[in-house]
């Protein structure tokens, strides 16, 4: 059917900000839902008896789409041929808008400024032929103090949708330390473990520009509207930290005090799907978003590494006694506009 015609979709169980609705109709015009009401008045309709209809869901930060690029290590696929594929899972799995992650780090390789820049400007070329709302969330690491200019200008320029502040300098350091921790590291840059410890010691030199550098981008993120985000806080200090700045998003907290913390700044605070569907985090000594999500310090959940995750984390939620599917649904945000200033 071609999606800009207006058809309706009747007969199934709607979820409605009011909760599930039985034979709700939902009349859609040029894409965009137009009533919702209980005729279909003449027009096609999708018949959903015996079906839930449910919000698209929106992920938030999502980078599974590095595998479309690089699916071995050192091998590398057209960008255009890794969103079209990309654009398929999304969609497959209810995602209807995707905040793709894309790091912006000082390694070499698929986490460089090259392989950045080259998704920018395959993003936009791709919209049309796109089924998925597709948007630019940038991971900013902190110590890539070279890229510094250039992220305030895309913000200037509106081309970043969420902008996240990453510390994983300290975490690579500690992995190269450990040749069984530092492969996937060393797969991706395509460098030996000398050339990226040399890299690394380098880099964690200039600690000491670095929160000026944050301070400087997060300003920025405010004055053109960018949501910001911190990632893995560790700490309630550092989430203080952040706060202060106008950086309101929690990604990953990494302790029950630094969730509640947030929470209690009214931040949203987000963990993965995946670990909800695992039941637990692939990570050791992680915190489990089912355990934060029963204390009400999870809420949002986000595809992370697996697109397929986002749809069975909401019934496993509910499955497990933790809230209804309602309340679990909610966790893929409503809509963008419910993220912070």
């Amino acid at each position: 059917m071609n999606t800009l015609e207006r058809f309706a979709i009747a007969g199934g169980n709607v979820l409605l900000p009011s909760g599930f609705q039985e034979d709700a109709v939902i009349t859609v015009d040029n894409g965009v839902i137009v009533e919702i009401g209980s005729e279909v008045n003449g027009v096609p309709f999708l018949n959903a008896h015996g079906l839930l209809v449910m919000p698209g869901i929106i992920d938030l930060h999502g980078d599974a789409f590095e595998r479309q690029i690089m699916p071995r290590p050192g091998v590398h696929f057209d960008l255009q041929l890794a969103l079209a594929e990309t654009d398929r899972q999304l969609v497959a799995n209810g995602i209807s808008t995707a905040y793709h992650g894309v790091t912006f780090s000082w390694e070499p390789g698929l986490r460089s400024r090259e392989t950045l820049v080259r998704l920018m400007e395959a993003m936009p070329a791709a919209t049309g032929h796109l089924s998925c709302d597709t948007r630019l969330h940038l991971r900013h690491e902190t110590y890539n103090l070279d890229g510094e200019e250039e992220v305030l200008t895309w913000l200037a320029e509106g081309r970043v949708a969420l902008l996240a502040f990453n510390d994983h300098t300290p975490d690579i350091l500690r992995k190269l330390g450990h040749p069984k921790d530092a492969m996937t590291i060393l797969q991706r840059t395509g460098l030996g473990a000398a050339d990226l410890q040399a890299l690394a010691e380098r880099v964690a030199e200039r600690a000491n520009d670095v929160p000026a550098s944050i301070r400087r981008l997060a300003a920025s993120a405010r004055a053109n509207g960018v949501p910001i985000a911190s990632h893995d806080d560790p700490s309630p200090e550092v989430r203080t930290d952040y706060q202060s700045l106008g950086c309101s998003i929690s990604e990953f907290p990494k302790t029950l005090e630094t969730a509640t913390l947030a929470r209690q700044y009214g931040n949203p605070v987000v963990f993965g799907a995946p670990n909800v569907v695992r039941g637990g985090s692939h990570l050791r000594n992680a915190v489990s978003a089912a355990v934060m999500a029963r204390a009400g310090l999870c809420t949002v959940l986000t595809s992370d590494y697996y697109y397929p995750a986002m749809l069975p984390a909401a019934f496993r939620l509910r499955e497990d006694g933790i809230c209804d599917l309602p309340s679990a649904w909610a966790m893929s945000p409503a809509t963008p506009q419910r993220l912070p200033d």
